[in-house]
């Protein structure tokens, strides 16, 4: 076999595209969105078909396997190998036609699926299997997998919706499919014209949700049209690579309404599914109160159907027809997407269980983990076969919450494995074995849309008889005869219990804490999705190491030590860190809470002990103490000079690209200065009082003592803002509430815990919680970030520490202050648009509902951007950040500035937002909402 060394250097001397077998770039793709880790030699990014010919030529020249990659979100294990992956995503992406006309079109594996359905929207066309992954997969994958989503019972697999392939065989041969024997490989018709008997009577009994092995291989036989393309479908990587697809495209509803129907549990809805298929819907949705909670939105029910039908008429007849307990109907598309975005998410909610954390122990703790995610049966014996299937949960001592696609008998299912002692993994060898035998019972598949990989191939002789399985392995044999596609899935199978991924890792919090990403790669969308932030860097460098799943992979690798061997050295990492924000974002939008600015705190923390760090983060780490260093020596004035110095010299390009940014101007009079100079602020240094609970509505709303909040003098406030603080004393007193400051400095820790300096960050909280005490709210924090830190990073930090819970629970927003503890004020009518953005902290962590009710009783009308800012604090600030900065602020925030009506606020709570609105816009100075509050107070004088 050839050497590693010698096959990247011809792989490099042949192809077009990138060859990377660097540490980094193998480790990105050890692991897919199952619970298997194999190690690849390397990674190639192949320009176009004929780059993916050269690689499968030589790889098979060199004796090395080959497993092709889309967006890596698999859930059985087979994106993942241990020769050369080829990653499709890079450049084979492309739309290369759509034929409105004849309902076509031809795509290159890796073009995302939403990029699809973009571009057959203006026809009134799209393509109909839809998974919940949508906004990331890619079209090779779902041909690989044989994909379906929630619409496949109107639409049926991505097999139902292909119409020709163009395949590279390992060895680099081409072949040209679709119906009929021409372009196929030789040797298939003389194995398909054998064993005519094996696939008539063998497969027979198969369902739409059969897919299986090879399920579509009886799609050769004559008398179903021998149809090539169709029977490779579901193949996983194992025959040949997908360089070219046509695809069929189907015609979009123009108005569906969802009823959504509430049964008194999961069994009954179950029940009722396969009843509701006469009625022409376009989804059969199911899932359990254990699953969505108490959603908002969901009629009344322990378990429901989501019922896409093509109108409302259609919906409202649905609805009469079934035996339901509660339905709603929804014909609102916002209010539609509200609700399908709990089914979206499932597939990260199902794996937190309730109750539990996965703080204890990697691969096991609260987490719950796939390899039986995807099962199948007949619709008509769903119910059946769900009762039957949490009594073997409740056997075998684990928990799941199922949901899925009730109308085709496919039910998704994410169980709490404890995948990391060998007696948890004898017991899921145990589980899963008697699984797939319940599910045969039924009549059903092991895998009913994501295919087997490694999960569940071991099992398939439970499923078809032995002349199928060797039926199977000689389709796989015509394809590759030297076994290099994709070795140890399907056919001669690796063990279900093998490559397990948590094996590699040392059983410690933080590694439990970087084992929860399970690789849905919800970070991977590459188009903004509306207010989500997640994941800014990602959007703008395409790069996987850049997304949160990336960044999550790496720190795997580096607690495995196998493939990154500098532990918390690691310059991989590291580097992939760099572009981390530290927005928060994939806190709120990843589906299973990855908290990757957390972990990149700790990594920098542990990165750069003993050592001395970058400047920066003495600087724009230490920024509170510098700030306040500047303010007692009364220095502001000469720093300011020093600040409009530098960018003289930026304009005139003398001081070089260092000094694309300078620091804002630093106020000559701190806020808490201004406070003590003014002769209305009551008892500055008592601490406030305690408040049991806001104000309570009354009829005389007068009568109520004034009730006393602490402000909190956040160090941007304090120092490079002052006048947003003396706004919110404006609007707060006029609201009737008693103001009054901590009786010593405080701070948050932010820069600290951001730069990684957490010992320092520890030092500060506990001399905060020495100053401020007891006191038990509540606590008015008018910067974002600052008040996030507070809400999270203080407890995390010191959780031993009581009062930090406390001080965590006290802290509100601004508008959260006025509407808990001052209800009945209201606030001045400003009735003008508003543009801008919410911070990325406060959409994480805070939540902007009560600043959204705030703006709407104000008469700021619109909606603030999602997304980042660019800047996030100290990011942007740094050398070598500044083209990604002002590429994060183009994605959402500046198109909405340069949108924005005549006479529009601009608003945005964040300092870090509304320096980089200055920097890089037109549109005026924007303000906190405590700004305009108080200016419209003022004119109502």
């Amino acid at each position: 076999m050839t050497s590693p060394g010698e096959l990247e250097r011809t792989l490099r001397e042949n192809l077009r595209g990138e060859v990377d077998f660097g540490a980094a770039a193998r480790a990105l793709a050890t692991m897919d969105a199952s619970n298997y880790r194999r190690v690849p030699v390397g990674t190639v990014a192949p320009r176009d078909a004929d780059d993916v010919a050269a690689a499968l030529r030589i790889c098979a020249e060199a004796g090395v396997p080959v497993v092709p990659r889309g967006g890596g979100t698999s859930i059985a294990g087979q994106a993942t190998g241990t020769g050369v992956v080829l990653d499709l995503t890079r450049h084979m992406n492309a739309l290369v036609s759509l034929d409105p006309a004849a309902r076509t079109a031809v795509v290159q594996p890796g073009l995302v699926l939403d990029r699809l359905r973009e571009a057959a929207r203006p026809y009134g066309l799209t393509f109909g299997p839809d998974p919940s992954t949508h906004s990331r997969c890619t079209l090779g994958g779902m041909i690989g997998n044989n994909a379906c989503g929630a619409h496949s019972v109107a639409w049926g697999t991505t097999a139902d919706n292909v119409a020709e392939l163009a395949v590279t065989a390992y060895g680099g041969a081409a072949y040209r499919l679709g119906t009929g024997w021409p372009g196929a490989p030789r040797g298939l018709r003389e194995l398909v014209a054998g064993n005519l008997a094996v696939l008539r009577t063998g497969m027979a009994g198969g369902f739409s949700r059969r897919i299986s092995g090879y399920g579509g291989l009886d799609a050769l036989l004559p008398e179903r049209g021998v149809e090539v393309a169709r029977a490779f479908c579901g193949s996983e990587g194992t025959l040949g690579v997908v360089t070219e697809a046509v695809v069929r495209l189907v015609e979009a509803p123009r108005a569906p309404a969802l009823a959504v129907l509430g049964y008194a549990d999961e069994s009954a809805a179950a029940d009722a599914a396969a009843g509701l298929l006469r009625y022409g819907p376009l989804t059969v949705e199911g899932m359990a109160a254990d699953l969505v909670g108490a959603a908002p939105g969901l009629p009344r029910g322990g378990g429901w159907l989501f019922v896409e039908m093509p109108d409302e008429g259609a919906a409202r007849s649905l609805v009469r027809a079934a035996d339901a307990v509660d339905s709603v109907v929804v014909t609102d598309p916002a209010g539609q997407r509200a609700l399908w975005r709990i089914r979206e998410d499932a597939a990260g909610t199902a794996t937190r269980m309730p109750g539990g954390t996965s703080r204890t122990e990697s691969g096991g703790g609260g987490m719950a983990w796939p390899g039986w995610e995807d099962c199948a049966v007949p619709p008509a014996r769903l119910g059946a076969y769900l009762r039957e299937f949490r009594a073997l949960l409740a056997q075998h001592g684990l928990r799941g919450t199922p949901y899925g696609h009730f109308g085709e008998g496919c039910v998704h299912v994410r169980i709490d494995f404890d995948l990391a002692s060998g007696a948890g993994v004898a017991r899921f060898r145990s589980f899963s074995s008697d699984l797939a035998d319940l599910v045969v019972s039924h009549g059903g598949s092991l895998s009913g849309e994501h295919g087997d990989g490694q999960a569940r191939a071991e099992l398939l002789p439970r499923m078809y008889g032995p002349e199928v399985i060797r039926l199977f392995g000689a389709y796989k044999d015509v394809w590759d005869p030297a076994g290099g596609m994709n070795p140890g899935m399907l056919v001669r199978p690796d063990r279900l219990d093998e490559n397990l991924r948590f094996a590699v890792l040392p059983a410690t919090p933080f590694a439990a804490e970087v084992a929860r990403c399970v690789g849905v790669a919800k970070c991977r969308s590459d188009a903004a999705a509306g207010p989500e932030v997640m994941c800014p860097s990602y959007r703008v460098t395409g790069e996987e190491r850049h997304s949160t799943r990336g960044r999550a992979r790496l720190l795997h690798e580096m607690l495995a030590g196998e493939v990154l061997t500098g532990g918390w050295r690691s310059p991989e990492v590291a580097q992939a860190l760099d572009l981390c924000l530290a927005c928060k974002g994939c806190l709120s939008d990843c589906p299973v809470g990855v908290d990757m600015a957390s972990y990149k705190a700790e990594f920098l923390h542990r990165h750069w002990a003993g050592r001395l760090r970058p400047l920066s983060h003495y600087t724009l780490g230490g920024l509170p103490a510098w700030l306040r260093l500047i303010a007692a020596l009364r220095a502001a004035g000469a720093v300011n000079a020093v600040g409009r110095a530098l960018r003289v010299l930026r304009v005139l390009r003398v001081a070089g690209p260092a000094w694309e940014r300078v620091l804002p101007q630093v106020a000559r009079v701190p806020f808490t200065r201004r406070w003590r100079a003014d002769p209305a602020a009551r008892a500055d240094a008592a601490p406030p009082v305690a408040l049991a609970s806001p104000v309570a509505a009354s009829a005389d709303p007068a009568a109520e003592a004034p009730r006393r909040v602490m402000l909190w003098p956040d160090t941007f406030t304090e120092h490079l803002a002052p006048e947003a603080g003396a706004a919110a004393v404006t609007v707060l007193r006029a609201a009737g509430l008693d103001v009054s400051l901590p009786p010593k400095g405080v701070c948050c820790g932010l820069t600290y815990v951001s730069t990684g300096r957490l010992d320092r960050a520890r030092a500060v909280l506990r001399r905060t919680l020495d100053a401020v005490g007891d006191a038990a709210g509540p606590v008015t924090v008018l910067e974002p970030s600052c008040a996030a830190a507070l809400r999270t990073d203080l407890p995390a930090l010191l959780p031993d520490d009581p009062r930090a819970r406390r001080l965590a629970d006290a802290v509100r927003t601004f508008a959260e202050t006025l509407e808990e503890y001052a209800p009945h004020w209201r606030p001045p009518r400003l009735d003008r648009p508003a543009v801008g953005q919410t911070h990325c902290h406060q959409h994480a962590v805070l939540g902007d509902a009560a600043d959204r009710r705030l703006r709407e009783r104000a008469g700021l009308t619109g909606e603030l951007s999602g997304g980042c800012c660019g800047l996030a604090g100290n990011f942007g600030f740094e050398p070598g950040h500044h083209e990604v900065s002002v590429a994060c602020a183009e994605e959402q925030l500046l198109p909405a500035l340069r949108a924005a009506p005549p006479g529009a606020a601009v608003l945005a709570d964040g300092f870090s937002c509304r320096t980089q609105i200055a920097r890089l816009s037109d549109g005026g100075r924007a303000r906190h909402l405590a700004e305009l509050l108080a200016e419209g107070l003022a004119e109502d004088v």
